[in-house]
Formats: C-alpha cells, sequence, structure tokens
C-alpha cells in the first residue's frame, strides 16, 4: 500500500503554533495576508502582501502569482524570501524564511487547478485583468467575476516555499516570547531575546 506523505511526515513544532495562531483569528479582515520580502535583480528590496493558499503534501508553504507580475523574475533571480504574517488579534507574529520555487501549469497542473477552483468567482477575476503594473487601461477588461469550471489562465503560477527557518514573536506574555526553530536542527526549538 502507498504511504500518503502528509501522514506519513510529522508536522514541525511551530506548524500547531501557527495554526492556532489563526484560528485565534478567525475570520478577521486580513488574516490570510502575508507579506513576501525578496530582492530584485538591481538588488533593492522588494515587499508585497499576498494570500495564504496552504500546504503542499510536503509541507511547502503554497501562494498564487501573476506570471506577468514583477515577482516571478525577481525570484527567479534570486529564490530566497522571507514572509511576515502578522496576526493582530491572537497578538502574534511570524517570520517564515525559505526558497522559494515557481510552478505552472505543466509542473503541477493538479495543484494549480485545485488552488483555482478554491477562489472564489471573484477572487479569479484578477487574473483576467490586464497585464498588472503596466499603465492603466481604463477600457479594460475588468471582469468581476470568473464562473466556476473555467480552466485557470496560462499566467497562474504557483509559489511553493520549502521553509528553512520559523520566529515567533508572542506578543501577549510579558515579557513577549520569542523563539525560533531551523530546519537544519530538525526544527529544535530555541528562545531568544524579544
Amino acid at each position: 500500500m502507498p504511504v500518503d506523505p502528509i501522514h506519513s511526515m510529522s508536522l514541525p513544532p511551530w506548524r500547531p503554533l501557527l495554526r492556532a495562531a489563526r484560528q485565534r483569528e478567525g475570520r478577521a479582515p486580513g488574516a490570510s495576508w502575508l507579506q513576501l520580502a525578496s530582492v530584485a535583480a538591481d538588488g533593492t528590496p522588494r515587499v508585497r502582501t499576498l494570500v495564504f493558499r496552504g500546504w503542499s503534501d510536503e509541507g511547502a508553504l503554497e501562494l498564487l502569482t501573476d506570471a506577468r507580475s514583477e515577482k516571478p523574475v525577481e525570484l527567479s533571480g534570486q529564490g530566497q524570501v522571507e514572509l511576515c504574517w502578522l496576526f493582530r488579534k491572537a497578538r502574534e507574529q511570524f517570520r517564515l524564511r525559505g526558497i522559494a520555487q515557481l510552478l505552472s501549469d505543466g509542473d503541477d497542473p493538479e495543484a494549480l487547478n485545485a488552488h483555482w477552483q478554491r477562489l472564489t468567482p471573484g477572487g479569479r477575476c484578477v487574473w483576467a485583468w490586464p497585464h498588472p503594473g503596466k499603465p492603466f487601461e481604463a477600457a479594460g477588461p475588468w471582469p468581476e467575476a470568473i464562473a466556476d469550471g473555467e480552466l485557470p489562465p496560462p499566467h497562474l503560477l504557483l509559489i511553493r516555499i520549502q521553509l528553512q527557518r520559523v520566529e515567533q514573536l508572542d506578543l501577549k506574555a510579558h515579557p513577549h516570547r520569542r523563539r525560533c526553530w531551523d530546519r537544519g536542527d530538525d526544527w529544535i526549538e530555541r528562545r531568544l531575546n524579544p
């Protein structure tokens, strides 16, 4: 009988803490938003907000992006990224560092299609808008929804981040509690000064 990868691996110790913070955050606006920091080809920093889409079977963090945007070029040149995920209601912050991999429909069509189908019709519409970052085109197209059953556009990309380091800052305690885990150390927890 084949082994199910999600059940055969144990979760890193920080994953239940992150899940708990997300649950405490509830349906608060922005609860799934995190900031992705990367480096442009000219060496300057870039930060933008993306929506958390889930975990791969291997435990990598997954996000979506548009191949026509600047992110894919930046990530192809320098795949090291850091994410900052602030949970305001839960009063916790997680910093997640890792290596980003870009996947197109040719790399993992099942994963991309699954993410596409989970989007709401309104959430899919941004991939039908004009080229991101170009001068504004008043004529559009600017659809407000893309119906269920439509195929993913060719410029939909999956960003899969293999995490190497995670830090948690719990702002509820006094003093604040800060700890970190490194993949290279088998995710053993270390306490840090806040």
